[in-house]
């Protein structure tokens, strides 16, 4: 893998680590629902599935 996928990968990671960081939690801690389901597990668990289709993404395009 070449170096400028394992910074993408990098970026993901730090982008990771600020939308799952505490105050930014703490905005979708309402008592609103989505669905059915609280704000919160909506937020947390698309990110999720974003970071993981992401990851996916870059490595299978760029996997050398």
């Amino acid at each position: 893998m070449k170096k400028r996928h394992q910074q993408k990968l990098v970026v993901l990671s730090i982008f990771l680590l600020l939308a799952l960081n505490l105050p930014l939690l703490l905005l979708f801690d309402k008592a609103q629902v989505f669905f059915g389901l609280p704000l919160i597990y909506v937020y947390i668990f698309s990110i999720w599935f974003l970071a993981i289709l992401l990851s996916i993404i870059i490595v299978n395009r760029y996997y050398e």
